[in-house]
């Protein structure tokens, strides 16, 4: 490890090197491909630099520790080693951390799918309430929020919707929150006060760009229909709503938001690139199934990664044992305190399987 630690050092010492170089400044590419290199070595550079001082305040107080003679300032220097070791082995992790292979998609824009599952109008009504949960959470990060499309219900609810969220590290940080929600709680319409279980489905992929999935317009059949929903006069009267099908593959988009028909045409080219890049990484995983099938599965009540619970005001995820009784603040859109836990988890496994693997 600290072989490709002094390795890393190395190259980022040349990295600022040439940032400085009046060639590099010159070449505007050039010059940006070497900034992001410096940018993502920098972390880990800088938490080294933080071991190294460490180990070197170990090493003296070990030695004023051997030589001191007085019984308080030895017990001083005795505390001290406990705290800069304890410290150095906290800052050994981070970097056993930092050194994991990065997930290329980490940095990419989100494409997040909402659909409503088992639960009838509480399934709907939940729905639609993820919805507004994530566009707080991604407005907090400081992200951008764009709908692709929304089917709505007739009582205020969505059946489905899909929006695409804008910012750096999106995916790093929602990948997580793919699968089955389950909702307890007693609906509104329920005059026993009986607690009704409903669930949504969510899918996060990451954006695809056309450098990552080349789409041949030989491949595609665009229809366009009118729009249906809220929107003014125009909506049922102008050919803006646009459907895509991907001939080889059977995928269809439709996307009706904008009141353009090209703007619907771009938002629904980016979800198809999505799509494809998602069916493109289950085959080279070689999975049975699209990655977002395993995501989502059918919807049913049973298939839960996490469940909300209104009366008991408490969230819990299954898949690491997390408990949180904060579900109030949680549908407002903080969520770091669910996230950052699974994070943490998944950062684990992967340590583990790479130390078993060394």
């Amino acid at each position: 490890m600290f072989d490709r630690l002094n390795e890393i050092t190395r190259k980022y010492d040349e990295l600022n090197a040439q940032l400085g170089d009046p060639a590099t400044i010159a070449d505007t590419s050039c010059y940006m491909k070497t900034a992001r290199q410096h940018r993502e070595l920098e972390p880990v550079v800088e938490k080294y630099a933080e071991f190294k001082a460490l180990r070197e305040g170990i090493s003296s107080t070990r030695q004023l520790l051997d030589e001191e003679a007085d019984g308080e300032m030895k017990e001083m220097a005795r505390l001290e080693l406990e705290d800069l070791e304890a410290r150095a082995r906290a800052c050994e992790e981070e970097l056993k951390l930092l050194l994991l292979p990065r997930d290329p998609m980490d940095e990419k824009n989100v494409l997040l799918e909402i659909r409503a599952g088992t639960g009838g109008d509480e399934a709907s009504l939940f729905a639609a309430e993820a919805l507004r949960m994530y566009s707080r959470y991604a407005e907090r990060h400081g992200w951008r929020v764009y709908i692709m499309d929304v089917s709505e219900s007739g009582i205020g609810g969505i059946k489905e919707a899909i929006i695409m969220i804008e910012g750096k590290g999106a995916y790093s940080r929602l990948k997580h929150e793919s699968g089955v929600h389950r909702v307890q709680r007693v609906p509104v319409t329920e005059a026993s006060g009986r607690i009704h279980t409903s669930a949504i489905t969510v899918a996060v992929l990451p954006e695809a760009e056309e450098v990552d999935i080349k789409v041949d317009p030989k491949d595609i059949r665009i229809d366009t229909f009118c729009s249906s929903g809220p929107g003014g006069q125009s909506v049922n009267t102008t050919y803006s709503a646009v459907r895509i099908t991907h001939v080889p593959t059977g995928l269809i988009v439709s996307c009706q938001d904008e009141k353009s028909q090209i703007k619907n045409r771009e938002k629904a080219m980016r979800v198809l690139r999505s799509r494809l890049l998602e069916l493109e990484q289950a085959k080279q995983h070689q999975e049975i199934s699209a990655q977002r099938r395993q995501q989502v599965k059918s919807g049913d009540r049973s298939e839960k990664i996490r469940t909300y619970n209104f009366k008991e005001n408490r969230v819990t995820d299954h898949r690491i044992g997390l408990t949180i009784h904060q579900l109030d603040q949680i549908i407002e859109g903080e969520l770091d305190g669910l996230i950052d836990p699974l994070i943490s988890h998944h950062q684990a496994e992967r340590l583990k399987e790479q130390t078993a693997a060394a």
